[in-house]
Parts: C-alpha cells; structure tokens; sequence
C-alpha cells in the first residue's frame, strides 16, 4: 500500500481518502467534519453538505471509522479545534477554503506508480467518481447512488452512467438508415 500509515499525515491522508472514495464525500464536507458528525454508536455520519445546505446521513463503515479514530489517537496534533482535520505543519489549522487536497491524491498516486495523464482529472472528486461507477457496476439503482452522493435530483447522478460501457452495451438504439 502506498499510504504509510505509521506516520501522523499518513494517518490522516488514509482517513480522507477512504471518507471519499468509500462514502463519496466532497472535498469541502471533508474539510468541515467535526467529532459532532460522528454517531459512533449508531455507526452513521451525519452532516450538512456543503454544496446542497442538506443534511445528509451515510452508514459509517468499518474501515473508515477505524481510520478515523486511529487519526484522532495517534496521528491529529493535539490541538483544540473543532475541525478533525487539520494541516500537520505549524500553524496547525484547517485546509483552507482553497486547498482542494488534490495533492494528497496526488502523492500516492505517484508512490503507487500509478499513471497521472494530463487528460484526465485527478483530485479528490475523481475517488467519489469511482465510488458512483463501482455502486453502478454493482447493479446499484441510480436514485441510491443519487442519495449517497448527496444530488438533490437523480439527472446529477446521470454523468456516471456513460462510465459503465458494460450496461450501455446492453441498451443500444437503433440508427435510423442503418450506418
């Protein structure tokens, strides 16, 4: 695995990348999580995202809840700050509002060899792009993959389907005229 975990930032970085690519969370709703969206009881995380003013609950899944509090433990500074997380240089603060933390997907990207192609956009919003094709691929119905993603309408949710060649193959149209 590319993401050292035995380091305060790597520990961080997991979580993030896990919160957005297992649940789907944009850049801004990770920045602003705070230990009150946490349910750990009930095993949910509920927030109001960022984009859509709505509030949003998602089930809280195994490997991103031990990913997050394994950062609180063992990796966050111990700073007091609502935000859970926050940059590990000092001054230790939130990302900014202009941060879009690509450069942590970026990173591992390039530690895991993994191609970078300056055709194809490469962020954090590319983890929940593949959250969305992964849930397609699974037989996932779109207004489910609408709700996890947090759209407000399922016609958000459409500029997934065109990544699921198999799917589309199985509808194709008929061309007037032949070709």
């Amino acid at each position: 695995m590319a993401i050292d975990r035995g380091n305060p930032s790597g520990k961080r970085d997991y979580a993030i990348i896990l919160l957005a690519c297992r649940l789907g969370l944009r850049v801004k709703d990770i920045k602003n999580l705070t230990l009150e969206n946490f349910h750990w009881e009930k095993k949910q995380l509920t927030f109001v995202q960022s984009k859509t003013r709505k509030s949003i609950t998602l089930p809280l899944v195994q490997d991103v809840g031990w990913a997050v509090i394994d950062y609180l433990r063992y990796g966050r500074p111990k700073v007091e700050m609502s935000h859970i997380f926050i940059r590990h240089l000092a001054p230790f603060l939130p990302f900014s509002e202009e941060d879009h933390l690509r450069q942590i997907v970026v990173k591992y990207m390039k530690l895991a060899r993994i191609p970078i192609s300056p055709k194809k956009k490469v962020g954090m919003h590319s983890l929940r792009h593949t959250l969305a094709s992964l849930l397609l691929e699974n037989d996932t119905p779109l207004p489910v993959i609408s709700d996890i993603l947090g759209h407000v309408d399922t016609n958000s949710t459409v500029v997934y389907l065109k990544v699921d060649i198999k799917k589309l193959k199985e509808c194709p149209l008929e061309i007037e005229g032949g070709i």
